[in-house]
C-alpha cells in the first residue's frame, strides 16, 4: 500500500509520495465512517463537578503601634504664682457642745423693750361635761312590767342596757349588754323607748346627745 519513497534508480520521486498520502487519507476516512464510535469520545455519565481553587483570606491590616511619646509625656507642673488653698480644720479640744436654749417666753404682764406690754392669754379650761341623769318626774316609770311567762315560771332576771339620750331627754337608741332571757330584754326595750325620760347631758351648759348604761332587776314578790 505504501510506495517506495526512494527510487531504485536513485533520487526522490514526488509522485510516489502523493500517491501514498492519498491512499492513507482514504483508509482513515473509511475507518471514520465505518466505526464513528471509535473516533468520537463519549462524555462520562454523572453530574459535572467543578472544583474552585482555594484562595487564602487576605492578611489582617497591621495595627499601628501606640505612640510611646504620648504615655511618657509628664504632667504639667503647677505654676509658681498659683494660689494655694488652705483648708481650716476646726479645733475641738477645749470646747464643749451645748444644745440650743429654749425659746424665750416673756411672763404675763411684763413690759418689753418696745412701747407696749407683752401679755399671753391663760390656757382655756377643759370643757365641762355632765352625764345624762334620770328625770325625777318619771322615776316611777323606769321599772318594766314583769313578763307573765317569766312569772309563771317563777324565774327572776337582770338586764343591762346602754341607751342614747337625746337633747330632749328621750331615748333614741338601745343596745343590749346582757340579759337573763330575751323576754326580760324585750320588756326593758319597750319600756325604755316609751316611758324613760332623762335630763340630757350638757357640755359647758349646752345640751348634747350622750350614752348611759342602765341596770334593771326583776324580782318576784310574795
Amino acid at each position: 500500500m505504501y510506495a517506495d519513497r526512494l527510487n531504485r534508480t536513485g533520487g526522490f520521486n514526488p509522485g510516489s509520495l502523493g500517491v501514498a498520502l492519498v491512499i492513507n487519507g482514504a483508509v482513515i476516512g473509511a475507518l471514520f465512517f465505518a466505526a464513528p464510535g471509535l473516533v468520537t469520545s463519549t462524555p462520562p455519565e454523572g453530574p459535572l463537578i467543578t472544583y474552585v481553587p482555594y484562595t487564602p483570606p487576605p492578611p489582617p491590616e497591621p495595627v499601628p503601634p501606640a505612640d510611646p511619646l504620648v504615655r511618657q509625656q509628664p504632667r504639667p507642673a503647677p505654676r509658681p504664682d498659683a494660689p494655694i488653698t488652705v483648708v481650716q480644720i476646726p479645733q475641738t479640744e477645749g470646747f464643749a457642745v451645748t444644745p440650743d436654749p429654749l425659746p424665750y417666753i416673756p411672763p404675763i404682764g411684763v413690759e418689753g423693750t418696745g412701747t407696749g406690754t407683752v401679755a399671753i392669754d391663760p390656757p382655756k379650761p377643759a370643757p365641762v361635761f355632765v352625764q345624762p341623769g334620770i328625770d325625777p318626774r318619771y322615776a316611777a316609770d323606769f321599772q318594766p312590767s314583769y313578763p307573765s311567762e317569766e312569772r309563771r315560771a317563777e324565774r327572776e332576771g337582770k338586764v343591762v342596757v346602754r341607751v342614747l339620750v337625746g337633747v330632749d331627754g328621750r331615748v333614741k337608741q338601745v343596745e343590749r349588754i346582757s340579759a337573763t332571757t330575751d323576754t326580760f330584754y324585750r320588756a326593758t326595750l319597750d319600756r325604755a323607748m316609751a316611758k324613760w325620760r332623762f335630763k340630757p347631758a350638757t357640755r359647758d351648759g349646752v345640751p348634747v346627745k350622750a350614752w348611759r348604761s342602765m341596770s334593771l332587776t326583776f324580782v318576784l314578790q310574795n
